[in-house]
Parts: C-alpha cells; structure tokens; sequence
C-alpha cells in the first residue's frame, strides 16, 4: 500500500490501514508531516504554525486521529469564547446551565457588541434551523444559494451579518459569506452550536503543530511500515484502467496494490493524464473546485501584552489574536514570569486583500489593529514580526461545489483519494480532511473483503435539541 501526501487526509489513512495489518509506504515531498497545518523553523531558530489550526467539540473524527497518535494531550479545550469590536465592547460566548439548543442563551443576550433587534433576528434564524434538524429545506435549490442569501432571506440585521454570522462563518469556513454555500454555513451553527452543549468548546494546540504528529511516524513503522520524506511525485503509470506506480526523482519507480493519493485537488489534476480528466467526469472537473486563502501575521512582543489565550476581533481585518506564549506554556492567561516577552499569531482567513499586499503593510495594518484593541501593547516593542500567506490554504466552499468533489474510490483501479476536498459531507476543515482519510481507508479494505469502519459519528444531540433532530 503506497499513501501520497503526509498532510492530515494522508496519514489518517495510512494510520487506519496500518492499525488493519497493511504494510504501508507514506512518501511526503517535504522534510517534515503535517501538510497545511504544519510548523516549521524560521532562519533564527523560532518555531511557527504554518497557519493557527483550532478543532471544536463537534470535530469526533479529529479527535479519535489524535487519541490514535497519542496527540489528544496536546489539545486544550476552552469554553469561553470572547469577542471584542473596535469601541473596547466585549462579548463573551459560553454554556450556562441550560440544555441544548438554549445552553448559551445566557451569554448571547448579553452580548454587548449586538443590540437587542439583531440578537432577535438572529434568534429567529436559529429558530428557522431548529425547525429543520439542521436541514432547511431553502438551501436546496439546484447549483445551491449563498449564506448570505439565506441570511438575508431571513431577515437577517446588517449588524448581525457581520458582528455575529460572519466572524463565525469566515474563521470556521475560511471564505466568505457571498462564496458560502449555505448548506455547509447552516451546518456549522447545527453542530457547533446549537445541537449539543459541548460542540462550540474551542480546542487549540498546546504545542507547535509540528509535534502533533510525532506519534503517526512511529504508528505507521510500529506497523512494519515506512515514511519516505524529501519525494515528490512526478508522474502516473496508469494502464488499462488500472494505477500500476507512481513515478519519483530520478526515475524511481513504485508499485503497489493500492494508493492513496492525498494531494492538493489542484496537484492531482495536473498529474491525471488527459485522456483520463476527457473521460472520467469524476476527476475531469477538479480545477472547478477553487481554493481560498489564509494569512497568518506572527509578532514577537518584548513584554506580555495579552493574559487571554484568544481573542476575536470584530471589524477588523485581524480576525483572531492567539496568545501563543501562553497556550505553549499550557496556561489559560498569561505566561510565566520568567518569559519576558511575548509571542502572539494573528489569523485572517479568506485573506483576498492581502495576496498582492507587501508584507510590511500587512505587518503595519496588524500591528495599529493589535494596538487598538490591547492598551499594553501600545507601550510594548515589536522585536520581530513574520508573515505568512497560504493562497491555496483551503478549497472554497462556494454554492454547489459538492457536485465537483469526487468520491475516495475512483473507476481507476488501485486509485483511491483523500484529502479535505473529497466527498466527506464536510467543508475544508482538518475535521473533513481526517474524514476522507478514513473513508480512504474504508474503500481500501472494502474492496479488499476486508471492510472495516474507521469513520466516527457526527456529535449527538443532546438536551432538547435531540428533539428537533428527531423531528
């Protein structure tokens, strides 16, 4: 069994097919495993996420591939989410002692960056959700309609589209409202919200993301397995409807019984020979599915300038503010009081206007936001800064791109596929790309009579929202 790709879909698979007694042969292009939601080295040394990946209670399949790799330490759950717009105005989201879907009624009224009228048409649409378990019957239409069509169908408050459903959506989904298809924006505040208590509780990585994936190197070779770094895939040999290798550097050449490739969906349709894209509909409209930026703004502070793990920020072009100096030494505040200074990351998703910005202008247009919004800072130093854009961080998911995403068992024999932009039911999220890993692995071991189930199920209702879900 050979996987391509050592991100998340790919070593979710190559985990679950090792854990069922195949021998498998990961080779990733880089250095290092992780994919998109990997660390690196900078030139002096300090260790930076790729981008600031969080999980949320509602993320089951995320969860079991951390306990699987002995990573689900490494995760710190937060129950209380605050919110802060540019007047000092904060809003802090979390479950009282009320039952789902009412639990964070409580802290959503008062919330003080929203007036009563947008609170009300918000409720309203939540109410709108309940009634369907979920599953509006309005964004079914063919091709699918917008979030922010379905948002302004129900009379949604301009407030409430940006203060409330947009913060949540653009993080969660890393694209914007109007390129949302609504089915996924609904589904977001069903599982995460409003289903069961604990699906908004907000997991972040105590460690660098690198060291996440320390334990899937050691699963797969425990297995009798190898991971292969530094190899890129060249080229395909496919023959007669069936993937015979997978061609590397130098002409080396690979075979198997099976393959995964977990690729970027881009990647994968520039290696698919064209006789294949004309015939196989499946595979021939991967460049349709587009992709969606992120950029991540890392500043190095010479005093501490925030005790918050994490903080949203409302308005602004910096979305979310990490207090990484805290969440590394494991603390729900500050750092400790030896640590001088302090480290925080910045994350805009669906970040447009910034692919063609110079990077100091970023560095300046964050830092007068940070500034802004945490007084200490105003006094501090700026010891260094970095900033990293990903222009294909994630696939959009825009109105009726579920039509383009092809299942993880192709009509080529031997092939199967994973990845986030595969048919998981989720949009582009490390919960999705650990789903198709999994339903990669399911295919395999199907095909082989062999069938086994890795996938876990969604989060249950629970309270009186299983009610509704019921209903």
């Amino acid at each position: 069994m050979i996987v391509i790709g050592g991100g998340l879909a790919g070593l979710a698979a190559s985990v679950a097919l090792a854990e069922s007694g195949w021998r498998v042969r990961l080779f990733e292009q880089r250095p290092f495993l992780g994919g998109r939601a990997a660390s690196y080295l900078l030139p002096d040394g300090e260790h930076v996420d790729n981008c600031q990946h969080v999980t949320f209670g509602c993320c089951t399949n995320l969860e079991d591939f951390y306990r699987r790799v002995g990573s689900a330490g490494k995760i710190k759950f937060f129950d209380r989410l605050l919110l802060l717009d540019p007047q000092g105005r904060r809003g802090v989201m979390h479950a009282g002692f009320l039952p789902a879907p009412f639990h964070m009624t409580g802290s959503f009224f008062l919330f003080s960056p929203l007036g009563f009228k947008d609170k009300l048409s918000i409720a309203r649409a939540f109410y709108s959700i309940l009634q369907s378990g979920g599953h509006p019957h309005d964004v079914d239409e063919p091709g699918g309609i917008s979030m922010l069509e379905w948002l302004r169908r129900h009379k949604q408050s301009p407030a409430a589209i940006s203060r409330f459903w947009r913060v949540v959506l653009v993080s969660a989904l890393s694209e914007e409202l109007d390129r949302i298809d609504a089915r996924y924006g609904i589904d977001v505040f069903w599982k995460a919200v409003l289903s069961n208590k604990n699906g908004y509780r907000m997991g972040v990585p105590s460690v660098a993301l690198g060291e996440l994936y320390d334990g899937c190197q050691a699963a797969i070779e425990k297995k009798g397995g190898e991971v292969v770094f530094r190899s890129p895939l060249r080229s395909l040999r496919i023959e007669s409807g069936k993937l015979t290798a997978v061609l590397f550097d130098d002409g080396r050449e690979e075979s198997a019984d099976a393959f995964v490739l977990a690729l970027p969906h881009l990647v994968l349709s520039e290696l698919l020979p064209e006789s294949v894209k004309r015939t196989d509909t499946a595979l021939g409209n991967l460049d349709k599915i587009t992709v969606a930026p992120i950029t991540g703004v890392h500043f190095w502070f010479d005093r501490q300038v925030m005790t918050e793990p994490f903080i949203s920020l409302l308005d602004t072009t910096t979305q979310w503010i990490f207090n990484k100096s805290a969440l590394y030494a494991g603390s729900d505040g500050a750092a400790p009081a030896a640590e001088k200074g302090q480290y925080l990351q910045l994350v805009i998703s669906a970040s447009y206007d910034l692919l063609q910005k110079p990077r100091q202008e970023i560095i300046d247009l964050c830092l007068k936001e940070v500034r802004h919004a945490l007084p200490a800072a105003r006094e501090a130093n700026l010891l260094k800064a970095t900033v990293i854009k990903e222009a294909a961080a994630t696939f959009s998911p825009q109105p009726g791109v579920d039509r383009w995403r092809p299942m993880q068992q192709t009509n080529i024999g031997g092939l199967f596929l994973a990845g986030d932009w595969t048919a998981t039911g989720w949009p582009a999220t490390m919960e999705g790309a650990v789903r198709s890993g999994y339903l990669a692995a399911e295919a395999i071991l199907r095909s082989a009579g062999t069938p086994k189930q890795f996938l876990q199920p969604d989060l249950k209702p629970d309270g009186l929202a299983g009610l509704w879900a019921k209903s």
